[in-house]
């Protein structure tokens, strides 16, 4: 493994887990009612260490990034969207920019690898509102080929990498909520489940922005050369820099670093989890920190919550990505925290438990 990747240590903590669950399980309701709320309440709690936490300073980080596979005509839509897309997160008219306004969210994007130049006409050193420019070196019309060649280098890869770990340790805050945006991702995103899953890749495509079904076999055919031309990267980060995407490399660090800082981790749909499946591939420990936002719409996206061992929040046949799912998800996280925190005991509202449990059974 690259040298400068954390190492994860174990944050499981049989003492603070059960003293979670005594503070669950004595609210005023009975045991186990409030369902897979409790679940995530336990979850956020042992993350952040204790029994009342206080989700500060939420982060929404949309990592984006141009596809050279898109010369192959694997998505519905022309690589310019991207950038263009951007420009619309950063004048808050996109979806995830809508939903971060609603719950508070800081909303940050992030230039991976983006066949623009966001920062043209400004003065040297000019910054924009909102963004940050993190292209590796020649990353500037995005990634190569894959069909032809790596999608990029090792050392661009190990500079995405540390690109995304160091976004993190700059910004404030406990959660880390992912998005991404880039025409042609979810194709890296097939590509990196198919090989470090073990699965056909014709299990792990889907329409992605909106293929029909003679587009996606066609889509299908050509993410099948790829994989047949890079058949010797079978170990994480070589596939990472064979078929992965600058935003998805990017991202990867940036789940690293956060889980290292034991900030709640908040993954939105599949191409944020194909991230997560690095990561995962490379620290195990990772999914320690992960809440799953949603499963998405998109084929694959079962798939990569199946082999990673983990149940979404919600299912709602979302497949938009941006971090939309992990925006929506946001609620329950609060409402998890809350009422670890807020909601009476038994003791506390001089109610008793066999008549609580009784009240509600009738």
């Amino acid at each position: 493994m690259t040298t400068f990747l954390p190492t994860l240590a174990d944050i499981s903590d049989a003492a603070l887990t059960q003293a979670l669950q005594h503070t669950l399980d004595n609210k005023t309701k009975p045991q186990g009612s409030l369902g897979r709320l409790e679940d995530l309440g336990l979850k956020i709690g042992q993350i952040l260490g204790t029994t009342a936490p206080v989700l500060e300073q939420p982060q929404m980080v949309v990592f984006a990034g141009d596809h050279g596979l898109t010369a192959r005509g694997i998505s519905a839509f022309p690589s310019d969207v991207t950038w263009q897309m951007v420009e619309n997160f950063l004048a808050g008219g996109a979806a995830v920019a809508v939903l971060a306004r609603q719950n508070g969210l800081a909303l940050t994007v992030v230039d991976c690898g983006v066949k623009h130049d966001f920062l043209a006409g400004l003065p040297g050193g000019a910054e924009r509102a909102g963004l940050q420019v993190r292209k590796a070196k020649g990353a500037e019309q995005g990634t190569a080929d894959s069909s032809a060649q790596p999608a990029m280098t090792v050392a661009q890869r190990d500079e995405a990498l540390h690109h995304g770990m160091e976004l993190v340790k700059g910004l404030p805050g406990n959660a880390l909520l992912l998005g991404e945006m880039g025409i042609g991702n979810t194709s890296a995103a097939s590509l990196l489940l198919s090989r470090l899953a073990g699965l056909d890749i014709a299990v792990c495509t889907g329409a992605g922005t909106g293929l029909d079904a003679p587009a996606v076999q066609r889509k299908t055919a050509v993410l099948r050369e790829v994989l047949e031309r890079h058949v010797d990267a079978t170990a994480p980060l070589d596939a990472l820099a064979a078929l992965g995407g600058f935003e998805i490399a990017t991202m990867v660090g940036a789940v690293l670093q956060a889980a290292v800082e034991r900030r709640v981790i908040v993954v939105d749909g599949f191409i944020a989890t194909s991230a997560v499946v690095v990561a995962h591939a490379l620290q195990p420990l990772v999914l320690q920190r992960c809440v799953f936002a949603h499963r998405s719409g998109e084929r694959g996206h079962e798939f990569m919550l199946q082999h990673l061992g983990v149940r979404a929040l919600l299912d709602m046949g979302l497949r938009l990505g941006e971090g939309s799912g992990a925006a929506l998800a946001w609620p329950l996280l609060q409402s998890a925290c809350t009422i670890l925190r807020d909601m009476a005991s038994f003791a506390q509202a001089g109610v008793s438990e066999k008549s609580a449990g009784t009240e509600v059974a009738a």
